[in-house]
Formats: C-alpha cells, structure tokens, sequence
C-alpha cells in the first residue's frame, strides 16, 4: 500500500488510524517520522503516539523535574529543528533555570532557550535500527510538531534515563493525540510600514542590549523582516541567499568561533564555537563535526539580512535566513564575551558576504 492509498485510507475507512500507521511504517522503514506523517496526512505527534502500548509511551513535559533529570543521565544528543534547518548537539544538560515564559538549559555543548506553553505532547520512544534499539524523549507543539527531541548515546546512564522516564509517565497512554490545525498564515507579515521608519531607527538606535530587540518589534507590532527594510542600511543590509553557505565555509577556513541558532515555537538551540567539516549534500549544506551537526535546506532560503543591535560595547551583527513566508531559518553571530566589543575578524566576514541590494537609508544617519 503506497502512502496515497494509506492517505484515502485515514479519510475514508474505518481501519483504526494506529492500525494504519503501523502499516506505513513497515511498508516505508527507512523514512524519517516526519516526512513519513506528512505523506499519510498527519502530524508527527499523532504518528508516534499511534505506537503507544507498544514501542511508544505517553511522558508528562513538565520541565520542573524533566530537565534537573536528565542533568543526571550524561551525555545525549538533543536536537531541535524547524522546516528548514536542523541542529544537533552531543554533550550533556547542566544548569537549568526555570521560568514560567521560558526557561534555559547552560552549558558547554548544549545550550537552550525553551517556551513551556508550547511544550504540549510528551513521548518516550524506543525504536529498532538494524536490530539496535535507539532510545530518545519527543516533545511536541499544539499542532503536532516537533519542539525538542533527546537520543541516548553509548555513554548515556540508562538506569537514570529509565528512572526519568517512569517519573514522566502519563496516566493517559492512549495512542491517540488531539493537535490543532496548523496555521495558515503562520509569518503575520503585512506591507512595509514607512511611516515607522523614523520612528523605529530612534528606537532601535537607543537599544543597549540585543535581547531588548525581539520587545521593541512586539511593540511595534512589526515583523522581523518589515523592521530590517525600514532600518536603512547602516542598521540592516540585504545579502544573497547563499549567504549562510558562504559563512559557514569561510567560518570554518578561518576557524572563526561562531553562534548558530535554530528555533521553533518551543525551543531555540544554540552553538557557540568553531565549525569544521562543511559539506553539501542535494539541496542541504552540512556541519558535521564530533559534537555539533547542523543541517541546513538552502532550497527553502529566500531573504537573508546582515543585522547591527546595539550591545554593552559597541553593536552586535547577526545574518539571519528566512523562508518565502517570512519564518526565520536560522541566526548566526559571532562568539563574544558580554562585556567585550565584537570579534574583528566575525565583522569581516560579515562585511565581505555577497550583498543583494543595498536599501535605502531612511530616515536620517
């Protein structure tokens, strides 16, 4: 059964939807759940949960005694993407810092920003490769996809992992799942609003910091991308689409120390440090180093904008990516010590990325 007919299937009969799924998966073993979900018309969360009772079990995400957990398992590879980029680090959970908004996980290789509202969906997974089992935690958003997922390694501490997952477990191991439906328009983005141009440099030019920014855009009520076309070009700069390829390369000849984060609604990982094998493959361009993978669809990219936030000292320059509907992809900054003025060296690298069109400088130097 091809997944067109499985598709018919979830609609038109009354074959349970586990029944289904299990049967697409035997039929298509070497898909990913994501894109094999998709194909038969689901979300991910309600593909895996159809194996609940069996390889699946239904786990609580409730952080106060998730993440202090598995900062006793060692070392895993926790992994957070969006439709456009996937980022994977090797390391262990350190310093957790609750907070009812969003909370942060610390530490040399795995480094976090994570919202609890969108933690919805909870799933401890077991799943045979090639007659290995591989273990991991999914969490999921209101409408099914994917905030954060953590795999064991060869030295994560099972009796620990185990003793976590008993904790988390859900009373409710239905194998069924309620998502909402996803956004149709889920970038909000609305005609560049010229009127707010000078109004929004004076703002932004008076930031002392460039977590004060994401609060000045909701005051405004502006997207991200309307921002950068009003800002003018000392502020924000328009590069071609091969930007983010061009970076990473020159990052890694340079061994240059580099931030890359990726997020969703739920969770932001980020790297900080130097980069090293970069490799395409089809439409993707590859980290693939001992602790850090990134995988990066550069088909998806559509604008990428070099940034200057004023910071402590001086600014901060970012590049950012974003896709045709205007949903960021991926950030990426240069690695520096609060305190300190940005690298040189990230500066040039910024300034000598292949520029698209220079804006216009609105509203005065």
């Amino acid at each position: 059964m091809d997944s067109s007919t499985i598709l018919s299937s979830v609609a038109h009969t009354p074959i349970p939807l586990p029944d289904l799924v299990k049967r697409a998966r035997i039929e298509n073993p070497k898909m990913r759940e994501r894109d094999l979900a998709r194909q038969i018309g689901l979300s991910e969360a309600e593909f895996v949960a159809s194996f609940c009772g069996e390889t699946v079990q239904r786990i609580e995400p409730r952080f106060d005694t998730l993440f202090p957990g598995l900062q006793d398992v060692g070392e895993v590879m926790a992994l957070t993407r969006n439709e456009s980029a996937v980022h994977e680090k090797i390391g262990v959970f350190e310093r957790f810092i609750h907070g009812r908004k969003a909370a942060l996980m610390l530490g040399k290789d795995i480094d976090t920003r994570m919202f609890p509202k969108n933690w919805i969906h909870g799933f401890a997974v077991e799943r045979n490769v090639d007659g290995n089992i591989q273990r991991s935690l999914q969490f999921f958003d209101a409408y099914g996809e994917a905030v954060q997922k953590i795999h064991t390694r060869p030295a994560t501490d099972r009796n620990r992992w185990d003793e976590l997952v008993e904790t988390l477990l859900s009373p409710d191991q239905s194998p069924k799942v309620s998502v909402l439906p996803y956004p149709t328009d889920p970038s909000s983005r609305r005609p560049t609003e010229h009127h707010l141009a000078n109004a929004l440099r004076e703002r932004w030019n008076a930031l002392t910091d460039p977590h004060q920014f994401h609060g000045m855009l909701q005051d405004f009520d502006m997207h991200r991308l309307t921002a950068f076309e009003l800002a003018g070009a000392d502020l924000a700069w328009k590069l071609d689409p091969g930007s983010p390829t061009a970076l990473l390369r020159a990052a890694a000849s340079e061994a240059l120390p580099i931030m890359c984060f990726v997020g969703n609604r739920g969770c932001i990982q980020i790297h900080s440090g130097p980069v090293e094998r970069i490799m395409d493959k089809g439409p993707w361009i590859n980290v693939l180093d001992e602790r850090f993978h990134l995988h990066l669809r550069t088909d998806h990219i559509a604008d990428v904008w070099a940034v200057r936030k004023p910071a402590d000292k001086e600014y901060v320059t970012s590049v950012e990516a974003f896709d045709r509907s205007g949903n960021q992809i991926i950030q990426f900054f240069g690695v520096r010590q609060e305190g300190q003025v940005e690298r040189a060296d990230w500066r040039d690298l910024v300034k000598h990325l292949p520029v698209l069109e220079q804006p216009v400088v609105l509203g005065g130097a």
